[in-house]
């Protein structure tokens, strides 16, 4: 039973996180008028989401596969998660897909990409 957690356990935060980028990009779009803060927050959200999502896979891959190639396939994960999400998003009403969004996701990913390999660099050339 032990063994089984120490499997399953790594993979349940990337995954979680999945489910509730979903769910929100589920959730139909309001009328109401959106301003510039409202919009900033938003766009800094996808930055965060994408961000977190790419360390949780890394964080998981990294338990089964060399680091280095954990993060490039995080990073594909995250990237073509964010553009299924905002494809996802075309079928929801009142929301649309956009190409600006997945962006600001891969940005987000990429932020996050970088910095895990230069600490990771910079730890195991000290050691």
């Amino acid at each position: 039973m032990r063994k089984l957690v120490r499997e399953v356990l790594p993979w349940l935060p990337p995954v979680a996180l999945m489910v509730l980028i979903f769910v929100l990009s589920s959730m139909p779009a309001g009328d109401e008028d959106h301003g510039p803060l409202y919009v900033l927050s938003r766009k800094m959200a996808h930055f965060g989401e994408y961000f977190a999502l790419l360390a949780l896979w890394w964080q998981a891959l990294a338990t089964k596969v060399p680091e280095r190639r954990a993060l490039a396939i995080a990073l594909a994960i995250a990237i073509l998660y964010a553009i299924s999400d905002e494809l996802h998003q075309t079928f929801v009403s009142g929301r649309a897909g956009r190409p600006l969004d997945v962006g600001i996701d891969t940005a987000g990913a990429l932020t996050a990409a970088l910095l895990i390999s230069r600490v990771r660099l910079r730890r195991k050339a000290c050691a």
